[in-house]
């Protein structure tokens, strides 16, 4: 689990709690207190995944083990450079492009980051749209995927016609509304202006 996006909570269709994890548990456990029958889903605003707390206890309780938990995923160690971030993961290429990154100086990993890193730069804004429409889609499909229109919507959306989207969300709740128009910002933008 990432601690570190901000994340948004939902009783039925009304947002009751956003920001930073911390933040968001201690606001959905106070509600919890006084709406013990209620269900409330926390979504991760980066990628719109369901964020899973523990919070059983006190606020105190909580706020707590989430802390905890997050200092624990720091520590674990795995194969390569914990410390700096590094994760080790098999990736296959074929025998000519070992021998190429055998000659690169620093070796196979060093030069598969500087790539990765120089294709970072040029798909930036377009990744950056996509990362925003999967979000938004995905929370448009967990919260409104029984709402009126919702299949003309998500076409309008990833048309990039926000009018069109607006009008056929109109008579969703306002909070979900305002929520997918908020992490899918960039979904409406053009990939000529997201270029660089």
């Amino acid at each position: 689990m990432n601690y570190e996006n901000p994340c948004t909570a939902f009783a039925g269709h009304t947002k009751i709690a956003e920001g930073s994890v911390l933040e968001v548990a201690a606001k959905v456990k106070r509600y919890l207190l006084k709406q013990p029958d209620q269900q409330v889903l926390i979504f991760d605003d980066v990628t719109s995944g369901q964020v899973e707390l523990d919070l059983r206890g006190s606020v105190e309780d909580v706020l707590k083990r989430i802390g905890s938990e997050d200092k624990a995923e720091a520590e674990k160690a795995g194969p390569g450079r914990p410390k700096l971030g590094v994760v080790s993961r098999e990736i296959g290429l074929l025998p000519r492009h070992w021998d190429w990154l055998a000659l690169q100086p620093g070796g196979a990993s060093v030069t598969l980051r500087k790539l990765v890193e120089d294709a970072k730069k040029q798909t930036k804004g377009r990744d950056a749209i996509r990362l925003s429409q999967n979000a938004a889609y995905k929370f448009m499909s967990a919260m409104a995927g029984d709402m009126p229109h919702f299949e003309e919507a998500s076409r309008a959306f990833f048309a990039k016609n926000k009018p069109l989207f607006e009008t056929l969300c109109a008579a969703w709740p306002k909070d979900i509304r305002d929520h997918i128009l908020r992490i899918g910002a960039a979904s409406f933008q053009s990939d000529e202006n997201t270029t660089r």
